[in-house]
Formats: structure tokens, sequence, C-alpha cells
């Protein structure tokens, strides 16, 4: 890719602030690690699973999402991966989820259109990782790549909380193709969370295929109010 290209004849600088040395430096780093919580969409939609981020969507790691979903910048996939997968042991180790048994890691899936866009599957390749990371805990993660678009929705941005849900009801299904599920509890993961309307589907079209999903984690959440 491009950015890859680039790293050869240009000194890489920090996704988040911009400073000379390094794809992402280590202040930017601490401030998406620092603070994992649960993080909730007000308001709250019915069927939304517990949702954990890593940090709030705005300054540096705001544009560290940015950079890799829509610029191509594959090279944060690991940082991303590492952060979210803290987010997921944090989230375990306060009761959120069980994970002494098997259970697979489902990424939300991006429209086809916005795939060809931007070149790569930005979840898909988070989710990867950070079943591997949880693998080396000792966890039994993996990956189901099982979710599918069933139709076509329209662009997101600048709807309400009830338009997105609206937009999105029945947007999502498990594919037919899809192999049978590695578990029957499913950790849900995805980039952002916004009003929960996604993860909210997201969960109901696993349900329906008989897997819960009562854990979702996101690198970073945003607060909107209707």
């Amino acid at each position: 890719m491009l950015s890859s290209v680039l790293d050869l004849v240009l000194p890489p600088a920090c996704a988040g602030c911009g400073v000379k040395g390094a794809r992402y430096c280590g202040g930017c780093l601490a401030e998406l690690t620092a603070a994992p919580a649960r993080r909730l969409p007000e308001p709250l939609p019915p069927g939304l699973p517990d949702c954990w981020s890593a940090a709030t969507y705005d300054g540096v790691v705001r544009r560290a999402v940015v950079a890799y979903k829509e610029r191509g910048a594959v090279a944060l996939a690991g940082m991303l991966a590492e952060a979210l997968a803290f987010t997921a042991v944090t989230a375990i180790s306060a009761g959120a989820f069980q994970a002494d048994g098997p259970f697979a890691v489902v990424p939300v899936p991006s429209a086809r259109r916005s795939l060809r866009a931007r070149g790569h599957d930005p979840v898909g390749r988070l989710a990867v990782l950070v079943a591997r990371i949880l693998r080396a805990f000792g966890m039994r993660a993996e990956v189901w790549t099982a979710l599918e678009q069933a139709r076509r929705v329209v662009d997101q941005a600048g709807l309400s909380s009830a338009e997105r849900s609206a937009n999105l009801a029945g947007s999502l299904q498990v594919a037919g193709a899809a192999k049978s599920p590695p578990a029957a509890c499913a950790l849900l993961l995805d980039d952002i969370v916004t009003t929960g309307a996604t993860l909210v589907e997201a969960a109901r079209a696993l349900s329906s295929a008989g897997v819960r999903a009562p854990l979702a984690v996101t690198v970073a959440a945003t607060r909107r109010r209707s």
C-alpha cells in the first residue's frame, strides 16, 4: 500500500499527534490504553450488549482510528488490537463476560461498498489480531466472520438514534455459507460505538443463529443524545 511505500522514503509520523519517529508515539498509546471502561450510548437502545471501549472518540484516539480505517494506515492495526484486547480482558475481569470456555470473536462487517473504497477490512483485521492476543492469555478465542450485510443501508451520518435503528433493522445476517460457530457465545468487535444501533443489529443477527453476544468491545465510544 501507499503508506508502506512512503515509510521507505519518509520518516513516519505519529497518527495521533504528528510527532516524527513512530506510527503511534508512547504518549498517544498511553492515552489510548489509560482508561478502558464500560461506555454506553445515551439513550440506551434496547438489545444492546454490555458495551466497553478503550477510550472516548476524540483527540489523538479519533485521529488514529480515522488514519487506520479511512487512510490505509494498516501499520496501526497491532496497536489498536492491543487496546481492544486489553479492554476485553478488563471487561472479563469485571465479570462482564465469561471466558472460561470457548467463545467466538465476531467482527461487525462493513458495507461492501465501504470495503471496496477503503481497500481493506479494518474490523476484520483487528478481530484476527485480538483473538490471537486473547489466546496468548490462555483464552479459547476463535474468530468467526459469519456476519454479512443482508441489504443496503443509507449513510448513517446525521441520523438520530431512532433513525439509525430503523435504518439498520434487519440489515445483518449470518452468512448461509458460514461454518458452524465455534461456540454458543460471542464477543462482538467494532471500531466505534455511537448510538449502539449497529451493535444491537449484530447481536440480533447472531441470536437468530443461536449465538449469544453479551459483550461488545470497541476502540472508541462517542456520546450522542437524540
